[in-house]
């Protein structure tokens, strides 16, 4: 029975925040959940925060008490506070900045970072898509950030350049398919069917999860 025991994997941590985006990172978790990777929820502080959707969520951990190496990726959903702070960072009012420079530890630490959404133009304020291929929700979106890397910008649903995943608002399950080929959660056409699955509603894509032992 021991051989069919799923390797350890350190957690998965998702960033936690008031006005998070609910719907950006549910494909992720979820299915990473699935694959053996247990998901801890990371908190400024442990106070709880409120989503945009009215969800109370208590964080398991502390920013500051986040060790890359305790870690197998830093997941970094949207939230309005990213939008605000872009507007606010010339005050020293980016209260999610430390979570950018949390991101900054990791990739430093080669510890893979998945951005969506506002989180990328908090990982553009902080420099990291300056020299790395990036997407968000559209150029000028980052560009309104005074980021020096729109030259590496890339039209596109989702975006990986070594450790780092960057997608837009609307690309949830593109995001999650990038994560999942990064991590080796599925590879080839098992990942290729869960996309489809889940983006197309493409029937037969479910034969090949179930043949795949899903």
């Amino acid at each position: 029975m021991s051989g069919n025991r799923r390797p350890v994997r350190k957690p998965v941590h998702l960033a936690v925040y008031d006005t998070l985006a609910d719907w950006e990172t549910g494909h992720t978790t979820a299915y990473l959940a699935r694959g053996g990777y247990e998901i801890r929820t990371v908190g400024a502080s442990l106070a709880p925060v409120r989503s945009v959707g009215g969800l109370r969520i208590q964080p398991d951990v502390a920013l500051d008490d986040l060790r890359p190496e305790d870690s197998s990726l830093l997941i970094l959903p949207g939230a309005d506070l990213w939008t605000v702070t872009s507007t606010a960072t010339a005050a020293g009012t980016d209260d999610l900045a430390p979570f950018a420079r949390k991101a900054r530890e990791f990739l430093d630490a080669d510890v893979p970072v998945a951005a969506i959404c506002g989180g990328t133009a908090g990982l553009a304020r902080e420099g990291l898509l300056d020299d790395r291929a990036h997407t968000s929700a559209v150029s000028f979106y980052l560009a309104a950030t005074g980021y020096k890397g729109g030259e590496r910008y890339i039209d596109a649903d989702a975006v990986t350049d070594g450790k780092l995943i960057t997608a837009g608002p609307t690309e949830p399950v593109a995001f999650a398919r990038e994560v999942f080929g990064l991590l080796g959660v599925y590879e080839g056409e098992v990942l290729d069917a869960w996309y489809r699955l889940f983006h197309d509603s493409d029937a037969e894509a479910y034969a090949v999860l179930e043949g795949a032992g899903q």
